[in-house]
């Protein structure tokens, strides 16, 4: 069978691209340290969370909101383990408001990449800013530019077997490319199903904004960062690093 066509939101939204989700992004380092993070923290606003594997994690002992624009993301996450305890709402972190502040507020999975324009992520900050306690703590973590990461997602690069539950094997790639004007990057994701021959596809975009600029839009929100880190294991942030991780407050 030939490829299906491609969407830009169905790697999200398709319920069956959704189920490679977890497959792909198993715990890893940014899911421990966020709940360390949460020690002591009464309430959490996961924006961006997703099937919902942090936001469930971090619902013992604490009230824990999880916000996702993908309805399908979220139908996993509700039918997880310890999902009853969450409250799942369907909304984009750009422009939802829920009347309601938190002690911490996590934006992790590089979802902060998806806001594609400053004027996209200053509303995601902002959102942030107007959620937080005053004692509260945000992070959120982003892709160093530098490192151009996107170049090894190419078919040959990134060609992996995944094993799906219900599909068997499955033949996963993916393939890029970069618009030099805006810098934003355009990465398609294939999951070809040995046995049938079916193949799923989904086309996304995502930013790779400069610590720079993140550090200016946080300024003009109120948001203000403590501590820049540039991997989950805690190291500094500079140039030579993985990551851009802001943990901070309000101004």
């Amino acid at each position: 069978m030939g490829v299906e066509e491609a969407d830009e939101d169905r790697l999200y939204s398709d319920p069956d691209l959704v189920q490679f989700y977890d497959l792909e992004n198993e715990r890893g380092d940014d899911f421990d340290f966020c709940l360390r993070l949460a020690q002591g923290a009464r309430s959490a606003l996961d924006l961006g969370c997703g099937t919902g594997q942090l936001a469930a994690a971090l619902s013992p002992g604490r009230a824990v909101v999880g916000v996702d624009p993908a309805g399908a993301m979220l139908d996993v996450a509700r039918a997880r383990p310890g999902g009853h305890d969450v409250a799942w709402i369907e909304a984009d972190a750009r422009d939802v408001r829920l009347d309601r502040a938190f002690d911490l507020i996590v934006l992790t999975g590089h979802a902060f990449q998806v806001f594609l324009t400053p004027a996209d992520r200053k509303a995601v900050l902002e959102t942030i800013a107007r959620h937080l306690a005053p004692h509260g703590r945000f992070i959120f973590d982003s892709r160093n530019p530098a490192l151009e990461r996107w170049r090894s997602w190419t078919p040959v690069q990134s060609m992996r077997v995944v094993a799906h539950p219900r599909f068997g094997e499955v033949e996963a790639w993916n393939d890029v490319r970069q618009d030099p004007a805006t810098g934003i990057v355009t990465y398609e994701t294939f999951y070809r199903i040995r046995e049938t021959g079916r193949t799923l596809s989904a086309s996304s975009q995502i930013a790779f904004p400069a610590r720079e600029e993140i550090e200016t839009l946080m300024g003009e929100v109120g948001l203000v960062a403590d501590k820049w880190l540039g991997d989950w294991q805690g190291a500094p942030c500079d140039p030579t690093r993985r990551e851009i991780i802001p943990i901070g407050r309000l101004r």
